[in-house]
């Protein structure tokens, strides 16, 4: 076997991913990402916090793989590693009751030390990984920014770890990991580092996220507008100078999310299963999601979604400002989520005013996918979307998405073109409720006027490649650079 037909090692590293644990995007990719980099031609283990949120009879199958102490500046903590094969992708699972037997993922006061924990765990469970070294830690967000830090600082000089090569991908940069500066000494045991001093603290504040993308060997973004936007100030969080800096080790790659699991054809969530070629069942779907959502069961109506934690980054603010002229169209729009309280309460007051709009304030697979195949479009107008996985859900069930042209919305959505009538979805460039209002109006004028355009733009949305596989197919590649094959 020659080097460059060698599957590279990579140990993939993530707070999040399905289904041990999710809140999100983070989660589903960590869930996804991972199987289709295995089938593209990566020797790939995961390793993840063993977290309250797995399964029970997933935790029931963890094989004990190895404890030890692990130093945490002044603290020495128990750390152990728990082992799992789940569909045929080997999983570890750093074990620590302290940090992570919690209610939820994040928001404890300890955060900056529970996640240090993790991520020094994450080096140190290297010789306990079944004989399995890795070449290359893919690091994904804040939770794992220190990694990259860390392997430079404390780990480079200790038997096997000299070589090891990172990838830090962002996923969102709006959440950096921000924290007193006093945790740099006080957990990190780096206060004597000026390296690390210079690299980890700016504007006050130590900033986990920094030290990843200082750190680490190549820098990922999970779209390739969306790696061009965080070079300037208006995307780039404080963090554009860094950017910029590193831009010839930046790269941009479009999340996929799982045909599987999101199959419209044999997804076991829905009261009735079709596909491009069978769509007659989306129109049951529709009616079982108006019912489901306490709406007039309309077939003539378009009924418009949106599946979306409730915060400013979606939007919400260009919706809140045309929502009533929008309902005073042949529509309905139904809302699943929850989030900030000011967006909940304006969402429940407009439910109690108008008949055609409903609003769910929970989060369930099932009502979402139940949605998805039921809706006929998808509102998804983000101030900014670094991928974003609910406008390729809804194109795969047959809604279209009515987009923000920005990050991975820009990439993934073909915007409908009236003298083609090509496109697998509608969008509009400014951060503007009036440009929304527009897009809204422009499908609507599609789905009443020209059902046939309509018809084929859906086809053509649900017969789109969104996989993972030309996307995982672009990480081995980047993985082979790195490792300089």
């Amino acid at each position: 076997m020659t080097k460059n037909s060698q599957r590279p090692r990579v140990l993939y590293a993530s707070f999040e991913a399905d289904p041990f644990g999710k809140t999100g995007g983070l989660g589903e990719v960590g869930g996804s990402l991972p199987q289709a980099l295995q089938k593209a031609g990566a020797d790939v283990r995961v390793i993840l916090p063993k977290l309250p949120a797995m399964p029970a009879e997933l935790a029931q199958k963890l094989e004990h793989a190895a404890d030890f102490p692990l130093e945490l500046a002044w603290r020495r903590q128990y750390c152990g590693v728990e082992h799992l094969t789940y569909r045929g992708l080997e999983y570890y699972f750093i074990d620590n009751e302290y940090y992570f037997k919690r209610g939820a993922f994040y928001g404890f006061d300890d955060d900056g030390e529970r996640i240090a924990f993790f991520a020094k765990a994450v080096l140190a469970a290297l010789p306990h990984l079944g004989g399995f070294w890795p070449q290359l830690l893919h690091c994904n967000d804040w939770h794992t920014a220190l990694v990259p830090v860390l392997l430079r600082e404390q780990f480079r000089e200790q038997p096997g770890y000299a070589g090891i090569k990172t990838l830090f991908a962002v996923h969102n940069l709006k959440f950096q990991g921000k924290f007193d500066p006093f945790l740099l000494g006080d957990v990190l045991g780096l206060a004597d580092n000026r390296a690390a001093r210079e690299q980890l603290i700016r504007d006050g504040a130590l900033n986990y996220m920094l030290g990843g993308l200082c750190y680490a060997d190549c820098l990922l973004t999970v779209s390739p507008a969306y790696a061009a936007e965080v070079c300037t100030p208006e995307f780039g969080e404080g963090l554009d100078d860094v950017f910029r800096r590193r831009a010839g080790v930046l790269h941009g790659v479009l999340n996929g999310i799982d045909t599987n699991v999101y199959a419209p054809a044999s997804d076991p969530l829905l009261p009735r299963t079709f596909s491009a070629d069978e769509p007659s069942g989306k129109a049951f779907c529709k009616a079982a999601a108006q019912r489901e959502f306490g709406l007039r069961e309309r077939p003539d109506l378009p009924l418009f979604g949106l599946i979306s934690r409730l915060t400013e980054q979606k939007g919400l603010d260009l919706l809140l400002a045309i929502l009533s002229g929008l309902l005073e169209q042949p529509l309905q729009v139904a809302v699943l989520g929850v989030g900030d309280a000011k967006y909940e309460n304006a969402f429940r007051s407009f439910g109690e005013k108008y008949a055609n709009f409903a609003v769910r304030f929970e989060f369930s697979d099932r009502l979402a996918h139940l949605l998805y195949a039921g809706g006929d479009a998808l509102l998804m107008p983000s101030r900014f979307e670094p991928c974003g996985l609910a406008q390729m859900i809804a194109m795969r069930y047959g809604a279209l998405p009515i987009v923000r042209e920005t990050g991975g919305l820009k990439d993934s959505v073909l915007p409908y073109d009236q003298n083609t009538g090509a496109g697998t979805g509608f969008s509009f460039a400014g951060y503007d409720a009036r440009e929304l209002l527009a897009a809204c109006q422009n499908a609507l004028a599609v789905y009443h006027e020209r059902p046939d355009v309509w018809r084929g733009l859906r086809r053509r949305a649900m017969t789109r490649d969104l996989s993972w596989d030309s996307s995982a197919r672009r990480y081995v590649q980047i993985y082979r650079q790195i490792l300089g094959e």
